[in-house]
């Protein structure tokens, strides 16, 4: 029972991690710089692994997309491939975790679904691992531009993106490692039960014996004195 309880908040955590990875993809803030005026906001800079724009104060705001996968930064193709990666490693490892949790009718006998149990904590886990390293990859490009006292062009700083996307690979790996030591609670060999009969007594223990002895017949001890043998 506890191993099921388990495996259903591992199989939560995970696929709340692996949502949270997903949605950073299309996310717009992967990194933000604002220029402040006298009073407002006069212009906000933002881009993400597919665009770059600028939003006025008004609130309209002009993008414009990378215009070669080729012609890109090293970086940001790592990125790329890291966090799609990550997205597909979580998909493969909720159907894995589907078919190795205990509470579903399929995978198998218990044995095999508790190997597929913890080959999706493998896969979770591999999936966290591309996601916080794609996220920490770009932020780590981020604060060095913005420490840098040589770099003159437009500073970012971290955006909501990535903050999401290591929450998201945190689950995912915390998840994945809750299905991996669920395989040890489902090898544990099973408890024996052993029934209790009640004692028997040393005189109905030693009738039984003499009266299977021989097919003599059993008598009651107390009926074999007259009542004249007490006087």
């Amino acid at each position: 029972m506890a191993s099921t309880a388990s495996e259903i908040i591992a199989f939560m955590v995970s696929i709340s991690g692996w949502v949270l990875v997903s949605s950073t993809l299309p996310t717009d803030y992967w990194k933000v710089s604002t220029i402040d005026g006298t009073v407002i906001t006069t212009a906000t800079y933002w881009a993400n692994l597919w665009k770059t724009c600028v939003t006025d104060s008004t609130g309209v705001s002009n993008c414009k997309d990378f215009p070669s996968m080729l012609a890109l930064d090293g970086y940001i193709q790592a990125c790329r491939g890291l966090m799609i990666a990550a997205v597909s490693l979580g998909f493969f490892g909720s159907i894995f975790a589907l078919f190795g949790m205990k509470c579903t009718k399929v995978g198998g006998s218990d044995k095999a679904k508790a190997k597929i149990a913890c080959l999706a904590g493998i896969v979770f886990i591999l999936s966290g691992l591309c996601s916080m390293t794609g996220c920490s990859l770009y932020a780590n490009k981020i604060t060095t531009e913005f420490f840098d006292p040589l770099y003159v062009e437009q500073k970012y700083e971290l955006g909501a993106a990535l903050f999401i996307g290591w929450a998201g690979a945190s689950l995912c790996i915390i998840g994945g490692v809750i299905f991996c030591f669920s395989i040890s609670d489902n090898n544990k060999p099973p408890r024996m039960g052993y029934a209790y009969n009640g004692a028997t007594s040393v005189l109905s223990s030693r009738t039984k014996y003499h009266g299977a002895e021989g097919g003599f017949k059993t008598t009651n001890p107390s009926k074999q004195f007259d009542k004249n043998a007490y006087v």
